[in-house]
């Protein structure tokens, strides 16, 4: 019998919404969210609905499958086992800060915004009832590193400490230990030191 392998994934392709008319989501994707609209053809399984294509940032895409006879409905979408709960979006830290503002001048009703201990987020639906979150990281990953490879390291740093939820200074230890680990130093000993040499 063969062996069990992976099927390795590389990164997220795409995620694809059904929207509703095709106005509507390019005034919400583009129109707030200010993602650019980059493709459109017609659904290739479905020749009766479009498919929309918009850059979040990062190269990947959100794409949406429109029909003019599809009523949009702004009830929040089903969060049964299965469903999608919300979709999270990045942004900067001068960006996050304009959130509530910008959201607010729109009449758009959001969560305010949530400390979530490794970053801060904002939660508000899209015209269509799907969950969206903006969220704004509280650190910088290490040179070469990503955000999840941090997120890992102070994952077990919080485990090993007993901790609830990871806060900054796990991210702050974690970072430190990578950045250690990873860096090579002509210094026999490199912990913290005091070079003000104060007496105490």
């Amino acid at each position: 019998m063969p062996p069990v392998r992976k099927l390795q994934s590389q990164g997220v392709h795409h995620i694809t919404l059904v929207g509703a008319d095709r106005q509507t989501s390019i005034d919400f994707w583009e129109g707030v969210l200010g993602m650019p609209f980059v493709f459109e053809q017609p659904n290739l399984d479905r020749p009766s609905e479009s498919h929309l294509y918009f850059d979040p940032g990062d190269g990947r895409l959100i794409t949406i499958f429109t029909n003019e006879d599809r009523a949009g409905d702004p009830a929040r979408t089903p969060t049964d086992p299965g469903c999608v709960h919300h979709v999270a979006f990045a942004v900067s830290n001068a960006t996050f800060r304009q959130a509530v503002e910008r959201l607010d001048e729109r009449g758009i009703s959001h969560s305010g915004v949530k400390d979530r201990g490794f970053m801060d987020s904002i939660y508000f639906e899209d015209p269509l009832g799907l969950l969206i979150e903006l969220a704004s990281y509280r650190f910088e990953p290490p040179h070469g590193f990503t955000h999840a490879q941090v997120l890992l390291e102070a994952h077990k740093l919080r485990v090993a400490r007993e901790d609830y939820n990871i806060t900054p200074v796990h991210l702050a230890d974690a970072i430190e230990a990578m950045t250690e680990r990873s860096r090579e130093s002509l210094s026999d000993d490199r912990g913290p030191a005091d070079p003000y040499r104060r007496e105490r």
